[in-house]
């Protein structure tokens, strides 16, 4: 299938082709992804949220800013600032920062550029009440010297699709706003390894598979997400919009969000920063808002490759609740990234990309760096009734996270519950429409004919990647952006990220490699070579 520059959420890999035109030709009517189109990125009908606003974000944490000031802010900038995980924790052991400091200074700066100015970004749509006191407990908790894991003290920002119980999870509906649960099994992973939830980020509400009309970064609860690279100008990306702007903007350690088809690989690449799709089942769902039992997953976004690999480290673990889960590698993909090299590895690089010329520059620092090239042509495939898998897919698995997963106050069941709140609070709560939930509950199938769908999909999935691959002898195939993100998706395939430069008109491109199952400490050391020996990733201007 083409390159589809996706701006669904997970599902923002299909409008926009290599030559941003005829945005949904090439799109196969059987597919149903015609059927999600956007609108002009720039035309926004509410800006900010009308659900929330800063004196309700900041109330219980007012007080305990007080004592941090403008002046230790700009005096702590270069310490922190773009810097990774092992830098920030090196600068800890060293006595220039605490967890405490390192906290506070990702609040002020969400304060200062995150909602209600001329630099707004309303990427971040709750905060944790509780962080200045648990950032304090982990400095005491340095003190007794036992190994730390690399997250240890970590402020962290989850996509608001993500439960966990210091905040409502709301998937940015108003339906949502009351939704207090118990933690996600990842955001248990991330407690347990010490890391800091700082907040929830904004995200395309319902991960972007709600209105079809909207654009990218919009929820009724977290209002319109921007990129900090061109704030009216340059699409976020999406479903995972808050999590990409806020690593950008330097709001947090690291983020994580959620992919269905493309919701990490396009705010990631928007955003200039690097995200990681991990095969579906490494990480679990438990406790994560739904689209596709059969695709979902969580994954790191992230300012750098080394911390994509620390935070898969930290929310790595097998899940019983999970079907799809499977057992973890033993051994650290961060401690791995020693080993990275890409002599002799074999790359597929398709010949439909040649003439994005950040893609060929690209290409020639792999080349530097010893890998070999092979250019590749795409396999004709179609990736028939996508819409209805994940369609038939939500119908039964968002019932299923009311029941086990959301809180026990909330009086839906079904799909068409929240269908009805929102139809009586229209205007707050669906301004534009629900056309994509509509589509949901219309659709029915029977088992044969949905277990057809899925097995279609992915056989026709691994074959766009395996023919090539294996009629190549390829390590690893080499796309850019989210350009492939819907056959990676159902061939179950992981795919990472990593920034590539900008086009002469400032946004941001990733170079975007992809491989087989289980093949993530691959990918990251080969996104490493690459990102250190080129080295492209700039800091938004006018967030400094």
């Amino acid at each position: 299938m083409r390159y589809f520059l996706s701006l669904c959420l997970f599902f923002v890999l299909l409008s926009c082709k290599k030559d941003s035109k005829n945005l949904e030709t090439d799109v196969e009517s059987s597919s149903g992804i015609s059927a999600i189109s956007t609108k002009d990125f720039r035309d926004f009908k509410i800006l900010d949220s009308e659900i929330i606003a800063n004196e309700q974000i900041w109330k219980s944490l007012e007080k305990q800013l007080a004592d941090f000031s403008e002046e230790k802010y700009e005096a702590l900038k270069s310490l922190i600032l773009d810097q990774d995980i092992p830098t920030l924790q090196k600068q800890i052991s060293e006595g220039k920062l605490s967890y405490e400091v390192l906290v506070k200074f990702y609040l002020f700066r969400i304060k200062t550029f995150d909602r209600e100015n001329d630099l707004s970004l309303n990427a971040v749509i709750s905060l944790n009440p509780n962080v200045i006191e648990e950032a304090m407990q982990k400095d005491r908790e340095l003190l007794n010297k036992k190994l730390k894991h690399p997250i240890f003290g970590m402020p962290v920002l989850l996509k608001d699709n993500i439960n966990t119980t210091e905040m409502p999870t709301t998937a940015g509906a108003l339906a949502l706003k009351n939704n207090t649960t118990e933690d996600a099994f990842v955001t248990k992973r991330l407690k347990e390894s010490g890391a800091l939830i700082l907040g929830k980020a904004n995200l395309s509400e319902w991960a972007y598979f709600f209105c079809g009309e909207c654009p990218s970064g919009y929820s009724a609860v977290g209002g319109q997400t921007l990129n900090p690279y061109g704030r009216r100008t340059i699409d976020t990306g999406g479903s995972s919009s808050g999590s990409g702007v806020a690593v950008a903007a330097n709001f947090c350690a690291a983020a994580v969000g959620s992919e269905t088809a493309g919701s990490i690989l396009s705010p990631a690449s928007q955003n200039s920063a690097v995200g990681l799709k991990p095969t579906v089942g490494l990480l679990s769902r438990t406790g994560i808002i739904p689209i596709s039992s059969t695709l979902d997953t969580p994954g790191p976004i992230t300012k750098n490759v080394t911390d994509s690999a620390i935070m898969l480290d930290a929310m790595k673990g097998l899940d019983k609740d999970d079907f799809k889960s499977v057992n973890p590698k033993s051994v650290s993909y961060f401690n791995e990234l020693s080993d990275a090299s890409l002599e002799g590895k074999r790359f597929g690089a398709f010949k439909e990309l040649m003439d994005d010329e950040l893609y060929v520059d690209a290409i020639n620092v792999l080349k530097e760096q010893g890998a070999e090239i092979v250019e590749i042509s795409e396999e004709k495939i179609d990736l028939p009734d996508f819409l209805r898998l994940l369609n038939l897919d939500m119908k039964a698995d968002l019932a299923t996270y009311f029941k086990t997963s959301a809180n026990k106050d909330l009086t839906y069941s079904t799909i068409e519950d929240v269908m009805d709140f929102n139809s009586k609070n229209s205007e707050k709560a669906m301004p534009y429409g629900q056309k994509l939930f509509e589509g949901v509950s219309k659709d029915n199938s029977t088992k044969e004919e949905f277990d057809a769908i899925k097995n279609t999909l992915k056989t026709n999935g691994k074959q766009f990647f395996d023919v090539p691959m294996d009629r190549q002898n390829l390590d690893g195939i080499l796309s850019v952006n989210n350009f492939h993100a819907a056959e990676a998706a159902v061939a179950e395939y992981p795919a990472l990220t990593v920034p590539m430069g900008y086009t002469e008109a400032g946004v941001p491109r990733g170079l975007t490699f992809i491989s087989k199952p289980l093949t993530e400490s691959a990918l990251l050391q080969w996104a490493y070579v690459y990102e250190q020996a080129s080295k492209m990733r700039l800091a938004p201007k006018n967030y400094d």
